[in-house]
């Protein structure tokens, strides 16, 4: 569900919305390599415990390394917040992420009343030869999750 889109047409909106589910839908077949394919070969993802990893191939580890340990049989749901176009090229998309069935918490983080671990995830997306792409992956554990 999308409550907020700014400065954007139709097709942006929708191809920025079919990124997002392709990551959901990856996440919940634990394929790290689907998980990153519309990432940035120079992406920056920063996960809930703070740490940060630089490019592809350690986003792809990371994520790997998880759907064998404390994600192993986790359910990930994603829900669009708000989609800015900063520049027609250039998208903020700020998603609410259920994580359900989570094997170990990850530091600094806990689980809701529901037992799933819920988050807020921003993603910066940039448009290069008409396709998306997932610039920057900042992930914010949240104990319940917070109005918009």
């Amino acid at each position: 569900m999308i409550c907020e889109t700014t400065t954007a047409g139709a097709d942006d909106r929708a191809a920025i919305t079919a990124v997002v589910q392709s990551q959901a839908e990856a996440w919940n077949r634990a394929d790290a390599e689907a998980f990153a394919e519309r990432y940035a070969e120079d992406g920056t993802f920063t996960n809930v415990a703070g740490t940060r990893i630089y490019g592809k191939g350690g986003f792809v580890e990371q994520h790997a390394q998880i759907f064998r340990t404390l994600f192993a049989g986790s359910h990930l749901a994603l829900t669009v917040g708000r989609i800015h176009f900063v520049r027609p090229d250039v998208a903020v998309v700020d998603l609410d992420a259920t994580l359900a069935n989570v094997q170990q918490v990850p530091p600094g983080a806990g689980l809701g009343s529901d037992g799933a671990l819920h988050t807020k995830l921003q993603e910066v997306l940039t448009r290069e030869d008409g396709r998306w792409w997932i610039a920057a992956f900042h992930n914010v554990a949240v104990a319940q999750m917070p109005p918009r």
